[in-house]
């Protein structure tokens, strides 16, 4: 279990406040009008964004203080943050060695793992000769090989196309089946795809966990216009 006991992150002037529990193992989504801290709440688990009060607990040990690369987490970026100069092989290959020559098990390995989210025969390849969908696929590979119990998801699909961003979701909830899911979104309609339970995030406020079916016909106070909002 993850716990933020009276957590604050805090981003110059604005400051999130988060007192949950999320259930290990399960898919949780993070919904919320822009600019109501989502991505605060994730990078602040991954360590990116400063803890300025409370613990964040994961499975009985107080992790606030850790280093990000400490922390049990991994994390997908709304830009999949690949880096353009090297192959798909050596960016997936950067959950495993910096060497950016690896060895031959992690290259086993990160051929086995781009098989998994079918990228077969394209390991040789820069992110510039791949589509969108590719280099969402190697950013998800990268994320999976570093083998973190929470993955945390910031938007990486935003970009593409509702068939494929659907596409992206399901392979990411398959692929991580043993893992705790984070997952940022403005569309209510990716949280009733393949969240269990939705987070609501407004006012500098993270309310707790809620049953997605419930939290869709009655959502909390405080997102209630958010929802209304959406539907126009």
């Amino acid at each position: 279990m993850l716990t933020f006991e009276k957590a604050v992150f805090s981003q110059g002037s604005f400051a999130l406040a988060v007192d949950l529990s999320v259930a290990a193992g399960k898919v949780t989504a993070v919904i919320g009008p822009s600019g109501a801290g989502k991505s605060t709440l994730l990078h602040g688990v991954a360590g990116f964004v400063p803890q300025s009060a409370g613990r964040l607990v994961w499975q009985g040990t107080a992790i606030e203080g850790f280093a990000p690369d400490k922390r049990p987490v991994s994390m997908l970026f709304q830009d999949n943050n690949l880096f353009p100069h090297l192959t798909v092989l050596q960016n997936v290959a950067l959950a495993l060695s910096p060497k950016l020559r690896p060895a031959a098990d992690v290259v086993e390995r990160v051929e086995d793992m781009l098989g998994q989210v079918g990228l077969s025969g394209l390991s040789g390849r820069k992110p510039s000769g791949l589509s969108g969908g590719q280099q969402s696929r190697v950013a998800l590979a990268r994320a999976l090989l570093m083998d973190r119990a929470v993955m945390l998801m910031d938007e990486p699909f935003s970009a593409l196309g509702p068939a494929l961003k659907d596409e992206m979701l399901d392979l990411s909830v398959s692929l991580a089946t043993d893992r705790t899911v984070i997952m940022v979104t403005h569309d209510p309609s990716d949280a009733v795809r393949i969240a269990d339970e939705v987070i609501g995030v407004a006012g500098g406020r993270a309310w707790p966990p809620v049953e997605t079916a419930t939290f869709m016909s009655s959502p909390p106070e405080g997102m209630r216009d958010y929802f209304r909002q959406s539907e126009v």
